[in-house]
C-alpha cells in the first residue's frame, strides 16, 4: 500500500473526503517527525511507540574496496509495535 492507497482507505473507512484525509496524514506524519526531531516520542496505544535512539559511532567497510571506515553515530527514528498492532498481525 502505498500513500494515495492509504489516503482512499482513511477516506472511506472515516467517511471523508480524499484532500480532508491527505490533509488528516499530511498532519499526523508532521507532528510525529517533529516530536521525535525534538526528542521526544508518540505513543499510541494498541499501536505502537515512536522514538528515538541513539546509534553510537562505529567502524565499517566499504563494501567495495574493504578500506575500513568510520561512521559517525546518529539518533535514529524507531517504532515498537504495541500488543494489540502484534496480536492482530499475528492472527490474520
Amino acid at each position: 500500500m502505498n500513500k494515495s492507497d492509504l489516503i482512499k482507505a482513511i477516506a472511506e473507512d472515516a467517511g471523508i473526503t480524499q484532500t480532508t484525509a491527505s490533509a488528516a496524514l499530511d498532519a499526523t506524519t508532521s507532528i510525529i517527525s517533529q516530536e521525535l526531531a525534538d526528542g521526544g516520542e508518540v505513543q499510541l496505544i494498541g499501536f505502537g511507540t515512536f522514538k528515538t535512539a541513539e546509534r553510537s559511532a562505529r567502524t565499517g567497510r566499504n563494501p567495495k574496496t574493504g578500506e575500513a571506515i568510520e561512521i559517525a553515530a546518529k539518533t535514529v527514528p524507531t517504532f515498537t509495535a504495541g500488543k494489540t498492532l502484534k496480536d492482530r498481525v499475528n492472527h490474520h
